[in-house]
């Protein structure tokens, strides 16, 4: 195939791919003003989680789930999850320390850890017995 019939092709899919994109998006599309207010509600409401976690966390603690969050996003954002609801159920009432972090990434790590097991079946030729 020559390149100016692939190209052709390209967009000829790409603009079919955005019809398809577009239409859909319209039967469900609110008002623009109501999403622009939802994406300042969640970022408002990240804020504030932020600013939470800043408050009960070590500068160490922070970082250390900032960098859980690049390898693994949703176990850093349930780690965050369970730090604040223990803030807020008051069982949390000094800084969480980077060492206390990792005691309790390790008992959710306990909790969560799914047992893997091999089962390797040998498959029996003709001739065997």
């Amino acid at each position: 195939m020559a390149d100016p019939e692939l190209e052709a092709i390209r967009q000829r899919r790409m603009q079919e791919l955005m019809a398809q994109h577009g239409t859909g998006k319209q039967g469900n599309q609110q008002n623009p003003d109501q999403e622009r207010a939802q994406e300042d509600a969640k970022r408002e409401a990240d804020e504030r989680r932020q600013m939470m976690l800043s408050q009960i966390l070590s500068s160490q603690a922070r970082e250390r789930i900032a960098r859980i969050a690049l390898v693994k996003p949703d176990k850093a954002r349930g780690v965050e999850d369970v730090i604040l609801r223990a803030a807020q159920m008051g069982q949390i009432v000094e800084k969480v320390s980077e060492e206390r972090l990792i005691t309790l990434l390790e008992q959710i790590n306990s909790q969560t850890s799914k047992q893997t097991k091999v089962t390797i079946q040998r498959r029996r030729g003709v001739d065997d017995d």
